[in-house]
């Protein structure tokens, strides 16, 4: 489910974060000072077919500067995805965070871009290793989680992705029509670049006959397990095989025609386009359009009524006033 949740300062520089949540989804304030600006946006998750939802999202403003903005979706999968996703959506902000002090430090500090680009892929290998040092507790051997994320900094965006998740930006064309970029790639073992990585590895890529469509990674020798990504969090015994924790990081400069960005799991992506995504956005109200995606694809995924409903879950920013959008 969606949810709304509000920060203050203590006045030391600790936060004191008061929350109305539900488990999936969540949106933090870490705006130090109430004069900047609110962010526009919302996140809603909603649970699939499935006896437990595995999905996470967040939504967080006044990440690394006040005016900045991290965005995130995470869909677990195995017998323990739904607690790789939320680990992993509330260790990754500060791990981000802490690894981009850390390279400006070391740096003059005049290429934020490139600095979060790299803590990104640090940050990630931190997460991966951290689900690994869990193993007596946490075993994810077969169970882990995509990343998608979108950090904000300025008109800046760094975007890092890690699975099938997806993210789209919503921009102006010439004719005021409101049109779809995508912004990542769905990194299935089907990209020529994964599969040529995973096959160098002596991992196997196949599609079962049931299921022709969709084409998985299976260890050297087994039938096992079946990992329908290329990259993840977690799913150690393939980690030898090609699969990988190194997310795919990009760079978008924002323009005045940039309306808004939405990141979702493959619960939507599967039923809904690209550019039916960026339609129901651009006609919903900003602190409901989370909420109106997900309703859409459930509404999708009705046309395959033998087929088992994914979890859904949204985070989306707008870059603009309401007015500015239309």
């Amino acid at each position: 489910m969606g949810i709304c949740m509000s920060c203050a300062s203590s006045g030391n520089g600790d936060e004191i974060i008061s929350q109305d949540t539900y488990e999936n989804a969540i949106i933090i304030d870490s705006r130090s000072d109430n004069k900047t600006p609110s962010l526009i946006g919302s996140v809603y998750s909603q649970q699939g077919s499935k006896a437990t939802n595995q999905d996470s999202a967040i939504l967080q403003q006044g990440f690394g500067t006040d005016d900045g903005a991290l965005c995130g979706v995470f869909d677990g999968h195995g017998i323990n995805g739904h607690v790789a996703s939320r680990l992993v959506s509330e260790l990754l902000p500060s791990l981000l965070l802490d690894q981009k002090k850390s390279i400006s430090s070391s740096t003059d500090g005049n290429d934020y871009v490139e600095e979060w680009s790299k803590a990104c892929i640090g940050a990630y290998q931190m997460i991966d290793d951290e689900l690994k040092s869990r193993g007596e507790n946490l075993d994810c051997s077969c169970s882990g989680t995509t990343s998608v994320t979108i950090i904000k900094e300025g008109q800046d965006l760094i975007i890092a992705n890690l699975g099938d998740s997806r993210a789209v930006l919503g921009t102006s064309s010439d004719n005021g029509e409101i049109k779809a970029v995508q912004l990542t790639t769905d990194l299935k073992p089907s990209v020529p670049e994964e599969a040529e990585r995973i096959t160098k590895s002596k991992g196997r890529i196949f599609a079962l006959v049931n299921e022709a469509h969709i084409e998985r990674v299976w260890l050297p020798n087994q039938y096992y397990p079946g990992l329908a990504m290329a990259r993840a969090f977690g799913d150690f015994d393939l980690k030898e095989y090609g699969v990988i924790a190194v997310p795919q990081v990009s760079h978008h400069r924002l323009n005045n025609n940039d309306k808004f960005v939405v990141l979702a799991s493959d619960g939507v992506w599967d039923v809904l386009s690209n550019d039916q995504v960026v339609s129901i956005i651009s006609s919903a109200r900003p602190e409901t359009a989370a909420k109106a995606v997900v309703d859409a694809a459930v509404v999708g995924w009705r046309r395959f009524p033998h087929v088992k409903r994914d979890d859904i879950s949204v985070s989306g920013m707008f870059f603009h006033e309401r007015s500015q959008n239309l």
